[in-house]
């Protein structure tokens, strides 16, 4: 079996997608996460990009444990001086320094010659190498350059130090049996690329990436960069979950295997889901809600006869276990810590006296708590920032042909404010109230509703993003009220607001 590096771009090119931003603390979580799940390398981030990406950055090279982690770094100096200094405190740090092949892309972005996109490489990763010996070179745009100009692009970055050749379908315009020719091609044509490791990078706007990825290490690549869920820009990027489990599932016709801990997959991407605010589809791969579910009579009566007809893959292999205990009011603590490990939820004691607190007041409403109520408990935990205003309830007003009306009361510090506000329906007018009670002008950048779990007495969960001094703020609230479950998403949005204040 050939093993193959797993490099994780969540972090950098996943955060990049409109929506995902996350503060230090989710960056810090998920990077934990990560390490957790096995993936080789985590791309942490661009650290020249701004301050809070430095920051972060020089936060999760200090605190992950076993993972390279890597910075992006242009062809500059300036940029390639702020990612040596955000790695350096990494067990294995990486610089991964990048630079543009394709005509287009020179031309126009650019503006510079083939002659001197050879001579920014030969310098600039050359200059990368006097910092840190692990260095990764990337032709962006790889997959649209002349083939015989990207060979010589790559054949200049290995002379001067590179050890890590990426290359990237950056417009995810390739197909899986172009991108398999061109890392053979760039194999058999590139000097000196025996003694690297090839990566494959590639985006999803032809709904290709996994694919392509897989044609790039069948041809030969040795690392594929990817991200969990698939987040990224445009349409996103290589999904790490379908590569890992293709890779699993199909050993016979591969032959490759990865570090990957396939059974923390499920985690990651639920908590990435989680602090990002975006759901994931129900037919998504590997980790939807409906990848192990069965409704037809005859897929049901053929699985529980053999799981072999109709599941290619174990749900347990991803980290979904199947379980039926129910739990309900009249559980104690230490059922719902047993479910909760079951469910593969490390939680502490201070963790987990405050999710008995909501599971006790979520199970008064509901007659049984199946996985997906307790699994949304365990996600919505409080985080680690100053939780400034506290909401203690509310009361509305609506109706046809009548005001809509809202009453909201929040603890602030030892005093309880209390404030009415009109508004066009039930939960704009609790905003309002809310706005009049924190005196944080924000604004509703996006606000979304679903049910979490299903039935009558479903758990209802808000999303909100709120937009503050050009930076977004994702609030998340979970109840089977569907108007308190917004006032919740809000104030958390404003709580993660008020903390940076």
């Amino acid at each position: 079996m050939r093993k193959i590096k797993v490099f994780d771009t969540t972090l950098r090119d996943g955060e990049q997608s409109p929506g995902c931003s996350m503060n230090l603390e989710e960056k810090l979580e998920m990077a934990r996460q990560l390490d957790a799940l096995g993936v080789d390398i985590i791309e942490a981030g661009f650290a020249i990009a701004s301050p809070d990406d430095f920051r972060s950055v020089e936060a999760i090279s200090r605190t992950v444990e076993h993972c390279t982690v890597a910075s992006l770094a242009r062809c500059t100096k300036g940029d390639i001086d702020a990612a040596w200094n955000a790695v350096k405190g990494a067990k294995y740090p990486r610089i991964h320094v990048f630079i543009a092949t394709s005509d287009i892309h020179m031309e126009y972005k650019l503006r510079m010659t083939r002659e001197q996109v050879l001579a920014s490489i030969a310098e600039h990763v050359a200059y990368a190498k006097s910092f840190c010996d692990d260095i990764e070179f990337s032709a962006e745009d790889a997959s649209r350059s002349d083939w015989a100009f990207l060979a010589h692009c790559c054949e200049t970055a290995i002379s001067a130090g590179a050890k890590t050749l990426n290359i990237p379908d950056t417009v995810g315009y390739s197909t899986p049996d172009e991108m398999f020719a061109l890392i053979t091609y760039l194999r058999e044509h590139t000097p000196g690329i025996e003694n690297c490791d090839i990566s494959a990078h590639c985006h999803d706007d032809l709904g290709m990436a996994v694919a392509n990825s897989l044609a790039c290490l069948r041809a030969g690549a040795a690392q594929v960069e990817c991200t969990v869920n698939g987040i990224g820009e445009r349409a996103g990027n290589a999904a790490l979950e379908e590569i890992v489990m293709a890779l699993k599932t199909r050993r016979d016709y591969y032959q490759m295997e990865c570090g990957i801990d396939s059974r923390q997959i499920y985690k990651s991407s639920k908590l990435l889901s989680n602090i990002t605010g975006v759901p994931i589809s129900p037919s998504k791969s590997i980790v939807g809600a409906n990848a192990f579910a069965h409704e037809s009579g005859i897929h049901q009566h053929g699985v529980l006869a053999n799981s072999l007809t109709y599941e290619i893959m174990k749900s347990t292999d991803v980290g979904i276990p199947q379980n039926s205990m129910v739990l309900g009011k009249h559980s104690g603590k230490h059922a719902l810590k047993d479910r909760l490990i079951q469910l593969g939820y490390e939680v502490t004691k201070e963790e987990l006296d405050e999710i008995f607190i909501r599971f006790k007041a979520l199970a008064d409403k509901k007659k049984s708590l199946n996985d997906a109520d307790i699994e949304a408990l365990a996600l919505s935990k409080t985080r680690s920032f100053v939780e400034t205003y506290k909401f203690l309830g509310h009361v509305i007003t609506t109706g046809k042909d009548t005001s809509n009306i809202a009453s909201v009361k929040i603890r602030v510090g030892d005093e309880t404010r209390e404030e009415v506000a009109i508004g066009t329906g039930p939960i704009y007018a609790s905003f309002k109230a809310v706005d009049l009670i924190t005196g944080i002008d924000a604004t509703l950048d996006d606000f979304s509703l679903d049910a979490v779990t299903e039935g009558e007495d479903a758990i209802g969960e808000a999303v909100v993003k709120l937009g503050y001094n050009g930076e977004q703020y994702t609030g998340r609230g979970l109840s089977t009220d569907v108007i308190e479950a917004s006032i919740l998403a809000y104030v958390n949005g404003i709580n993660k607001i008020a903390a940076v204040i």
